[in-house]
């Protein structure tokens, strides 16, 4: 049996005063866990989220077990991305991808899973075509060549489209005032039985259009307060600040099984029905709460560079997708979308009755390193 080894990464430093610690500021390091097989170093896999902490994940020890070895990696943004700029996280997982080259592998694959699918997109459509000079603030990006060393292919599984497309989907349009979380209209909330669930078509296109309209109205107040802060001229003056963005967690498709039909229950990966998911949109610590106004352009803005579809139409290398069909937050269009993007390289397997996290599932976790390993394995 492999044993688990810790991988201990130096990065290049990023923004001044992204962290609070100053080792961490000065000394940037990330961190991994990994099993590799003993024999031959046929093929390594990375899996890595932007911001959730992947040392423990779960096809770990199973691709290991297949002759894979595998590395759960944490971007420097693990466990809070207030701070977090999609451009550094794909230089931490380059960091990665070398890491695993010295070591002698030299088939290389990033296992994309939930929103960690965007992630590797994004990553192998800037190590094969690097386009990018600066930040989407304007501040220079400083990434290069040597940062990003390309794979030989993408295995994504429970794969959210990007960061970007969760808010857009996600965000809650009853909100009447960007100060108060509990203000509502309830003509637009999708939480008041009165308007449904099942959801009909005219309450679906109100509550659609407004929802696009109040993520425009944030991402322009986000670009015209950035643009203040750099306006001012004092030495010492800010150049980003944080701001609360209420209620992200309301899409008609957790309480309404007939839109976007799959296999998964009423409720959200955070919480079960109706009353599990509304308390989620309220909840202090979910998705997007508290944003810089430049991790908003990174990472949640139409402006973000990280849609995966988009990004994986822009690569050269096969790609795999495991479709998890119980999952409550990604959904037959969701596949649609990858598979459009990957044409004739991508293939799909449905991993039938997963949920999003395989949380009790480990027969399925099993199905899914037998369809990793044998693929990548076969590249």
């Amino acid at each position: 049996m492999a044993e688990l080894e810790l991988a201990v990464i130096d990065v290049k430093p990023g923004a001044a005063l992204e962290s609070q610690s100053g080792l961490q500021l000065l000394r940037p390091r990330i961190y991994g866990a990994w099993m590799q097989p003993a024999g031959p170093r046929r093929a390594a896999a990375i899996v890595m989220h932007p911001a959730s902490n992947f040392m423990g994940h779960y096809l770990i020890a199973p691709l290991a077990a297949r002759g894979v070895a595998c590395m759960g990696l944490n971007s420097r943004y693990a466990g809070n991305d207030t701070l977090l700029l999609m451009e550094r996280v794909i230089q931490d997982l380059g960091a990665g991808v070398r890491f695993l080259r010295e070591r002698g592998y030299e088939k290389v694959v990033l296992v994309g899973n939930s929103g960690g699918a965007a992630l590797a997109s994004f990553y192998q459509a800037q190590a094969e075509h690097l386009d990018i000079e600066c930040m989407p603030d304007g501040d220079p990006a400083g990434l290069s060549p040597q940062d990003l060393p390309p794979v030989q292919g993408l295995a994504l599984c429970a794969a959210h489209e990007g960061r970007a497309a969760l808010m857009r989907n996600w965000l809650d349009p009853s909100l009447t005032d960007e100060r108060d979380g509990l203000s509502r209209d309830p003509d637009l909330d999708l939480y008041d039985v009165r308007n449904g669930p099942p959801y009909s078509h005219a309450f679906l296109e109100r509550f659609r259009n407004a929802q696009q309209a109040r993520y425009e109205r944030i991402d322009q107040w986000v670009g015209q307060r950035l643009r203040l802060l750099r306006e001012q001229s004092a030495p010492g003056s800010p150049r980003d600040e944080v701001f609360v963005v209420h209620r992200t967690h309301a899409d008609p498709r957790f309480l309404d099984l007939s839109l976007d039909p799959n296999d998964r229950a009423v409720g959200s990966v955070w919480g079960a029905g109706a009353t599990g998911a509304r308390a989620v949109n309220f909840a202090a610590s979910q998705m997007g709460r508290i944003t810089s106004l430049t991790a908003w352009l990174s990472q949640w803005s139409p402006r973000s560079r990280a849609d995966g579809p988009a990004n994986l139409a822009r690569t050269s290398v096969p790609a795999l997708l495991c479709t998890y069909t119980a999952d409550q937050s990604t959904f037959p269009s969701t596949r649609a979308a990858w598979l459009a993007a990957g044409g004739s390289r991508i293939r799909n397997v449905d991993i039938v009755g997963g949920n999003h996290y395989l949380a009790g599932q480990p027969g399925m976790v099993q199905q899914v390193a037998d369809a990793m390993a044998e693929w990548i394995l076969g590249l």
